[in-house]
């Protein structure tokens, strides 16, 4: 039975994995085969194009490997669903844009697998306080 060597996280595009740097840079010196686990991430993540998601891979001592799919960062799911450019610079005293609860509430739900809470109102709290201090105002 294969033992857990090492646990890398990654932060990738999905689709987009190529065994050129960042990816291969880290993953290069654990021996594990590339271009197979940039084809396996590619196939999983085709679906979620355009979305940056992180990634867990565990790798064993016999040079095999899995990987588990996160959900993406807060920050980047509030920037694509309030159609904002960046977060702001000086926090919550400098307001980029808006986010409506609907859409707050639509954050959450996709965060929720990956957020220490099980409720959807406690993942709109943890979600809104990202928002706000990326200067992002919530609105009803």
């Amino acid at each position: 039975m294969a033992q857990l060597v090492k646990k890398i996280k990654l932060q990738i595009p999905a689709g987009k994995a190529t065994p050129a740097p960042p990816v291969g840079t880290v993953l290069g010196p654990a021996g594990i085969n590339l271009q197979e686990f940039c084809t396996k991430y590619n196939d999983a993540t085709k679906d979620k194009m355009g979305d940056i998601l992180p990634v867990e891979i565990s790798i064993m001592d016999d040079r095999t490997f899995s990987f588990v799919i996160k959900t993406p960062p807060t920050p980047f799911l509030i920037k694509k669903i309030g159609k904002i450019k960046k977060g702001s610079t000086k926090g919550k005293s400098e307001v980029v844009g808006t986010l409506t609860r609907a859409q707050l509430k639509e954050i959450a739900e996709i965060k929720l697998p990956d957020l220490n809470c099980y409720t959807i109102e406690e993942a709109m709290k943890i979600v809104e306080g990202t928002a706000i201090n990326m200067g992002v105002e919530i609105v009803d």
